[in-house]
C-alpha cells in the first residue's frame, strides 16, 4: 500500500511538472509572438530616391498593420549591393527586411558583378511592390517628332544617335540596349555617374536623347524643355496617354525596373507568411496606391511563389541582352 501511495506521489508530481512546463513554454510563445520590436528595413540606396520614398510609404503602412514600427536604413553603396548583402546576412527572425531591387538580385550577377551573397539563395523574396517604367525623352527642338522619327535618324545617321543613362547596368541602360538591339539600328551610348549629370547633358545639347524614369522627366516635359517619345511598360502610362509603349514600334521592348521586400534564408514560414498578408493589405489601400503612382510606380502585389517566378523570368529575359552587348561591370 505504501509503494502504491509513493508511485501516485510520483505520478502527480510528475503530471504537475509537466503541465507547467507547457504553461511555461506557451507563456514564451504568446512572449515572443511576431513582431514584439521594432522592424528594420534596409534601403540599399541613399535617402530621397525613388526606393527611399517607396520604403517610407510602404514602411509607414506596414508598420501600422503589424504594430510595431518599421524603422528605414539607408545603406548605399556598390549599386545597392552593400545594403543587399547586409540583409542577406542578417538574423532569419523576420526583424530585417530588404528592398531589393533587379541590379542587386538579376541583372547585376549577370553583368559580372561579384556578389557577396547568392541573389536567390540567400533570400526568401516575400512580395513584389511595383514596377516602374522608363522613359525615352528628346529635347523639343529635336527633330524626332516622334519613336519611329528617331529610329529612322538613328538608321541614316552613320554614328548613330548618342543617349544617356545614369551608368552601364543601369535600367536606363539595359532598357536602351533592349530597344536598340530589337530594332536593329545603331545607337551610340553615353554613361553617366547617376540621373542628375546625364539630364544635364541632354538639356544641354550633349546627348541627343536619354532614357530616365518618367517621375524625373516629368517636370521637364511639364516646362516645355523635353518630348517623350515612348516609354518601356507593357502599356501606355495613365498619367502620359498620348505617349505610345515603345513596344507598340518595336514588339517586344518591355523594360521595366521593380522594387520587392525580401528577406533572409531560413526566416520562419509563417513570419513570411504574415508578412506576404500585411503587404498584401498594404498595398490595397487607395491611399498608398495613389502614393506609389507619384513615386512613378505600378503596384505589383506579388507573393513569394509569383515573385520568385518573375525573377527567373527576368533573368531569362536580360540574359541574352546582355550576352549579345557583350556588357560587363567586373
Amino acid at each position: 500500500m505504501m509503494k502504491l501511495t509513493r508511485s501516485l506521489a510520483r505520478l502527480q508530481r510528475a503530471f504537475v511538472l509537466g503541465c507547467a512546463a507547457v504553461l511555461a513554454a506557451q507563456g514564451a510563445l504568446a512572449q515572443e509572438a511576431y513582431p514584439s520590436r521594432p522592424v528594420r528595413l534596409i534601403v540599399p540606396f541613399a535617402a530621397g530616391g525613388t526606393a527611399d520614398v517607396v520604403a517610407r510609404v510602404v514602411g509607414a503602412k506596414l508598420g501600422e498593420r503589424l504594430g510595431q514600427p518599421v524603422i528605414i536604413e539607408n545603406r548605399g553603396g556598390a549599386g545597392s549591393i552593400t545594403g543587399t548583402d547586409a540583409g542577406a546576412k542578417a538574423p532569419a527572425d523576420g526583424y530585417t527586411l530588404t528592398i531589393t531591387n533587379g541590379a542587386a538580385v538579376t541583372t547585376g550577377p549577370l553583368l559580372g558583378q561579384r556578389m557577396p551573397y547568392k541573389p536567390l539563395e540567400d533570400f526568401v523574396h516575400v512580395f513584389l511592390i511595383g514596377t516602374f517604367p522608363n522613359m525615352l525623352v528628346v529635347r523639343t527642338e529635336s527633330p524626332a517628332k516622334s519613336l519611329q522619327d528617331f529610329l529612322a535618324r538613328a538608321r541614316k545617321e552613320r554614328n548613330g544617335v548618342s543617349w544617356g543613362s545614369a551608368g552601364v547596368g543601369s535600367a536606363g541602360y539595359l532598357a536602351g540596349e533592349l530597344l536598340q538591339q530589337l530594332a536593329k539600328v545603331p545607337m551610340v551610348h553615353v554613361p553617366y555617374k547617376g540621373t542628375g549629370p546625364a539630364m544635364n547633358d541632354l538639356l544641354g545639347g550633349t546627348i541627343d536623347a536619354m532614357l530616365t524614369s518618367p517621375a524625373v522627366a516629368a517636370p521637364h516635359i511639364r516646362s516645355g524643355k523635353l518630348r517623350a517619345l515612348g516609354v518601356s511598360s507593357s502599356k501606355r502610362l495613365s498619367d502620359f496617354p498620348d505617349v505610345p509603349a515603345m513596344q507598340e514600334v518595336v514588339p517586344g521592348a518591355v523594360g521595366d525596373a521593380w522594387f520587392g521586400v525580401s528577406v533572409p534564408a531560413k526566416t520562419p514560414p509563417a513570419i513570411v507568411e504574415r508578412l506576404r498578408a500585411e503587404l498584401e493589405r498594404v498595398l490595397r489601400a487607395p491611399e498608398l496606391r495613389s502614393q506609389l503612382h507619384e513615386a512613378g510606380l505600378t503596384p505589383a502585389a506579388l507573393g513569394p511563389v509569383e515573385f520568385e517566378k518573375f525573377l527567373r523570368q527576368e533573368v531569362a529575359k536580360w540574359t541574352p541582352v546582355i550576352r549579345t552587348a557583350n556588357i560587363s561591370l567586373d
